[in-house]
């Protein structure tokens, strides 16, 4: 049936997969693809990757990622791997779930989960909009303690953005403390950290997501969050909610990562 990748475990096919990890998978396999499009690939052997190498397909999908990865080296953003089957171009492009392996660049390079290496930067890059009223207080004891929800995006050791990920009970996921550097807020970090702690959620179980400001926030409402009343947070949540400070709450529901994939392409051209 053409090329075709699916989990190991679930048996499902594997709707996206990061340009590292595609490259991991073909060092894995010992498969190297010259730029002129020709393939190396050890047969001399019978090692369980080999094995694998002479399942009838293996090779060929194998081949099909190289490809992608040459177009990606190359300035490609993305490339869709698809089964020769009638209707399977229209399905990968206009249907949500699509119907084959979609393989992008990885655009949160950068970002990674913080330690209490990072307590300090932390507060040095949102202390600005805590005096200024837009973030509550944070310091940095408070921070240490709730430190592994925290992440950052850091550009040679510098973090220019971080962003704090915190779960409720019944699915539902908040994102907090998204500050960006002021000199680094034109090269989309902003849409990468939100982009990514998305990712996070959904792969917790997590597929409504909402954030709490007493600012305007059209900037959440151009990628999809929606305002909603107090009653639709979780209940736990609603009972830390604080009245005096008058947060509004806007709300996103992610459908799957297909949705992702959507808003991602959209914001990477923005910046690209």
């Amino acid at each position: 049936n053409g090329p075709f990748l699916k989990k190991k475990k679930k048996k499902k096919p594997v709707q996206n997969l990061r340009a590292s990890d595609a490259k991991n998978l073909l060092t894995h396999y010992n498969m190297k693809i010259h730029p002129k499009g020709f393939a190396l690939v050890d047969l001399d052997g019978n090692s369980p990757q080999q094995q694998v190498l002479r399942t009838p397909g293996s090779m060929e999908t194998l081949i099909k990622v190289g490809y992608s990865m040459v177009a990606l080296e190359k300035g490609v953003k993305r490339a869709h791997i698809l089964a020769p089957e009638n209707g399977a171009l229209v399905q990968e492009l206009y249907t949500r779930d699509g119907c084959g392996t979609l393989i992008s660049r990885d655009l949160y390079e950068g970002i990674r989960r913080a330690d209490v290496n990072d307590v300090s930067g932390i507060y040095d890059l949102i202390d600005p909009l805590v005096r200024a009223g837009t973030l509550v207080p944070r310091p940095k004891s408070k921070l240490e303690k709730e430190i592994t929800g925290y992440y950052v995006y850091t550009r040679d050791g510098l973090i220019v953005a971080t962003g704090q990920l915190k779960r409720f009970e019944g699915g539902f996921a908040e994102i907090g403390c998204l500050v960006v550097n002021k000199d680094y807020r034109k090269g989309g970090r902003g849409d990468a950290m939100l982009g990514y702690l998305e990712r996070l959620s959904l792969q917790c179980g997590a597929r409504k997501v909402f954030v709490l400001s007493t600012q305007t926030m059209d900037w959440f409402i151009e990628r999809g969050f929606r305002e909603v009343s107090v009653e639709s947070l979780p209940p736990s949540r609603q009972a830390l909610y604080n009245k005096k400070r008058k947060s509004k709450i806007y709300m996103k529901e992610i459908d799957g990562e297909r949705d992702l994939d959507a808003a991602e392409l959209w914001w990477s051209n923005q910046v690209s």
